[in-house]
């Protein structure tokens, strides 16, 4: 979930995107203060909601919803304000909700739970990955197709890994469990990385892979993933987990994070 936030007031700003973050932990929040910066990253970032006080400094919040709506004319938008007078001006304009201030979670919660537009992550993703059940990777809904199956696994241990580094040896021991540590597996594994961000580079999302030396990592805040939202307490992704974790997998048996104490 991307959302967009405004309020020329820095503090208001802040409590606006505490209350967000809090309701939805997974949620990716981008703030601003200019209504012109965030219509910019607007056109080039597919954004699901908008949370704009409607009185900004330079343009009202009303204008920028009808900016918004111009570009992408399911986009949910939630006006924030201290003058409830703006109400029937900003209805007009067919928002998802109406938040007076001061801003409180409850209220970002209530909104939030009851959007215009519902959210398929799945769908919306640039990366979305799913590891309840069959692990799967997903690029605005369409599945993303890998050249080997191993290569699909060695992003799906990096993904289990949630950004830690990860180097040869433990990537062979795990990927080939019954196989000696040889020169040749080292060399077929490089391969496999090479092919990996060959695959992610098709869809513009070879940034999620971070290699140095002999390590290797991904950038779990450049991806949406159904056990990452799990692990930050994302009520959405704690109800669609039904005790199934990387099916076909044996090194996944048991969640990570049941290691870590989070059941």
């Amino acid at each position: 979930m991307k959302v967009l936030a405004i309020d020329d007031s820095v503090k208001a700003l802040k409590l606006l995107t505490n209350s967000i973050t809090e309701v939805r932990p997974s949620a990716q929040v981008f703030p601003f203060s200019k209504p012109s910066e965030l219509l910019a990253f607007a056109k080039e970032t597919p954004c699901d909601i908008a949370f704009l006080d409607i009185q900004i400094w330079g343009m009202n919040g009303l204008e920028v919803a009808k900016g918004l709506k111009e570009i992408n004319p399911k986009i949910n938008i939630i006006f924030v304000t201290a003058y409830s007078q703006y109400a029937r001006e900003a209805f007009e304009l067919r928002p998802s909700g109406y938040i007076l201030k001061p801003v409180m979670k409850e209220a970002v919660e209530r909104e939030i739970e009851n959007l215009r537009h519902p959210i398929n992550q799945k769908t919306t993703a640039h990366i979305y990955v799913q590891t309840f059940g069959n692990f799967e990777v997903f690029s605005y809904g369409t599945p993303l197709k890998f050249n080997r199956s191993k290569t699909k696994e060695l992003f799906a241990y990096l993904i289990d890994r949630n950004g830690a580094a990860v180097n040869i040896n433990e990537l062979c021991a795990v990927l080939w469990e019954n196989e000696r540590d040889t020169e040749n597996l080292k060399a077929y594994l490089r391969k496999l990385i090479s092919d990996l961000r060959k695959t992610l580079k098709k869809i513009g999302a070879e940034d999620i892979i971070v290699k140095q030396y002999k390590n290797i990592a991904i950038l779990p805040e450049k991806i949406i993933c159904d056990s990452y939202g799990f692990i930050k307490g994302d009520t959405a992704c704690v109800n669609a987990y039904g005790g199934q974790y990387m099916n076909q997998y044996s090194w996944a048996e048991v969640p990570r994070w049941k290691f870590d104490g989070i059941k």
